[in-house]
């Protein structure tokens, strides 16, 4: 694939400062779960919000009641910023995507917030500016929920296609012969 133009261009071109998940180890806060899975070309990554490598939440709240739409947004753009740093340590390099297969968003909200749809557009919007128009979109689901772990407003769990697949020793995010076992942030 040439360079010009690669998701990793345009990740830089955006100037997103896409975490590093390797270093220090994903992990900790959230339990006993891998950050990713590989099954065949499929990449299942772990559910990712919208909070820093410190554990600093991103307008923590519930939509409709303490967050703004545009803050669920900007939530989810976050999400899925981390998000792209899973698939950076599940494949080593975001131009390894060949499409974006299913995004599922949750949107911590009020029964009455009808607008999940326009805050899951935060991180698929990213997703189609990072990966294009065709290998960028795929499907998706919005679905408004009560709570979710430590007050975060939003959270993505991503499904994306490689274009090879993986060792029978990476499928896990293991490295060199290690195990280790991976959480959110």
């Amino acid at each position: 694939m040439s360079r010009a133009g690669s998701a990793e261009e345009r990740a830089a071109l955006l100037g997103l400062a896409i975490p590093d998940y390797a270093d220090p180890p994903y992990g900790g806060r959230y339990g006993n779960i891998d950050a990713f899975h590989h099954s065949g070309r499929l990449v299942f990554l772990s559910g990712f919000t919208p909070e820093d490598r410190a554990g600093t939440i991103l307008h923590p709240g519930r939509l409709g009641a303490d967050v703004t739409l545009d803050q669920g947004r900007e939530a989810a753009r976050a999400a899925a910023v981390n998000a792209l740093g899973g698939i950076r340590l599940a494949l080593g390099s975001l131009d390894r995507v060949t499409s974006v297969v299913r995004a599922l968003c949750f949107v911590v909200c009020t029964p009455d917030f009808e607008e999940v749809h326009r805050v899951a557009s935060g991180a698929t919007d990213l997703l189609g500016e990072v990966f294009g128009p065709r290998a960028g979109r795929g499907g998706r689901a919005a679905v408004g929920v009560m709570q979710l772990a430590r007050r975060n407003c939003f959270e993505l769990w991503l499904t994306v296609e490689a274009d090879t697949e993986p060792a029978p020793d990476q499928r896990h995010g293991e490295k060199d012969g290690a195990q280790p076992r991976h959480s959110h942030s």
